[in-house]
């Protein structure tokens, strides 16, 4: 074992100890996690005011605006890399959160007749644009309290008991002249950390419903996409049956194109769906963990939000399945069609090579026809001057009759001649078997 760990590339950088032995670089943040949303103590009565903005700027976005507000205050501002900031405003104080795609503002103060002293003035400048809204009064539970439950609509109103029956929480869903939403709590005797922990929870069920919601929109937008393309896709299935009219590549170009524009639109959506779903799960928990009880004459928020936020949550996952459903689809027609292309290619091959097969042949026809020829021809001239050089040898004195040496030499000229010829033809054809250097 080297003695000098620090040069260890795989060593963890450790952060403080544990009984003096080092501690793994990611305790604190682990450990930390648990605590990293205190629940403040809260007693009645008391209102909560929270903005939620979607802030795609990121985290340098909500830091101007914390230390512009801190600024104001004459206070620090919070750490660059901090994700959750409380500072005293007014009689009450202001609590800031970072998530992943979105930043919460709350605001906890007194409950007044008059305006409301909230940082959400004109100095203001919000990270983003605003999500969600939540106005949270909690009042004591008294017979001229519980009468504010008929300022809520009705229709829509969701109205039990919670904390076993010490406390009850109202709303109807709906926003106010200023844009939020109205949530009513009617305290009877909770500790002011129960109050602070439902309190939570019940801005956590809107905050969470409300971004659970965004994927509907895009699900109805994706699903008229998703449907011309299953009716293209069926067009083309059908062409493809009928052979005499089938045009392989242009159908394979309309498929690649298809698949091209549903993959996009897939990978547009990937994160928003599976954020709804996850934001659906947090909704699921929060209203599961209320444990409610319900009110005679009144739906409970777990039966309303059931029956109103699930067909959307379907809706979006509906969409999403017919995309992967799409997909696979595409590709074995996709495949399918590349069969048929490769086999009219090697049919074309096997076409092209018999082609050049009776080519060659040919010309292994011509050649040799004109190789007849040659040898006649060259022997025709050789013979010929073979009957010069017979004629020449009367200047010396010897007579021999050049027809006899003329007709001699023929038979002996065409045999040499094609002899030559073959040789030559031999040596060219062993010259194109021969392998070149290096195979």
């Amino acid at each position: 074992m080297p003695a000098d760990r620090s040069k260890l590339d795989f060593t963890p950088r450790t952060t403080g100890s544990v009984m003096g032995f080092p501690a793994h670089e990611g305790r604190p943040e682990a450990i930390g996690e648990v605590h990293a949303r205190p629940r403040p103590p809260i007693e009645a009565p008391r209102v909560l005011i929270q903005l939620a903005f979607m802030t795609e700027g990121g985290s340098s976005v909500d830091h101007a605006v914390l230390a512009e507000l801190s600024r104001r205050l004459g206070i620090a501002a919070p750490e660059r890399q901090a994700r959750h900031h409380a500072l005293k405003w007014g009689q009450g104080a202001l609590r800031w959160e970072r998530h992943t795609e979105f930043s919460t503002y709350l605001w906890e103060g007194p409950l007044e007749q008059g305006p409301v002293d909230s940082p959400f003035g004109n100095g203001f400048s919000p990270p983003g644009t605003v999500i969600s809204g939540i106005r949270l009064e909690i009042r004591k539970w008294t017979p001229e309290n519980e009468k504010l439950i008929a300022a809520f609509d009705p229709a829509s109103l969701s109205y039990s008991l919670v904390e076993n029956g010490k406390a009850g929480i109202a709303t109807d869903f709906h926003q106010d002249g200023d844009g939020l939403t109205r949530i009513l709590v009617l305290d009877r005797g909770m500790s002011p950390s129960r109050i602070g922990a439902l309190s939570q929870r019940l801005i956590d069920i809107e905050n969470y419903r409300t971004l659970a919601m965004l994927g509907l929109p895009m699900a109805q937008s994706l699903s008229a996409r998703v449907r011309r393309i299953e009716d293209r896709l069926a067009e083309i299935t059908r062409e493809m049956k009928v052979p005499e009219t089938r045009d392989s590549e242009a159908l394979l170009a309309d498929l690649t194109e298809l698949a091209a524009e549903l993959e996009a639109d897939a990978a547009a959506s990937l994160y928003r769906f599976g954020a709804s779903r996850a934001y659906n799960g947090i909704v699921e928990e929060r209203l599961h963990a209320l444990a409610e009880e319900a009110v005679p004459g009144y739906e409970t928020w777990l039966g309303f939000l059931q029956r109103r936020v699930a067909p959307a949550m379907r809706t979006c996952r509906s969409v999403e399945e017919r995309q992967a459903n799409l997909s696979r689809k595409l590709t074995r027609a996709t495949q399918l069609l590349r069969t048929w292309v490769d086999v009219e290619v090697e049919r074309q091959n096997r076409d092209l090579l018999a082609s050049m097969n009776n080519r060659a042949r040919l010309q292994l026809r011509l050649q040799q026809t004109v190789e007849g020829l040659s040898v006649a021809a060259i022997s025709y001239y050789v013979v010929g001057l073979v009957g010069y050089l017979a004629k020449a040898t009367s200047l010396f004195g010897t007579v021999v009759k050049p027809e006899l040496v003329t007709a001699a030499a023929v038979p002996v000229a065409i045999l040499l001649v094609w002899w030559t010829v073959r040789r030559i033809r031999h040596s060219h054809d062993d010259g194109a078997k021969t392998p070149p250097a290096g195979e």
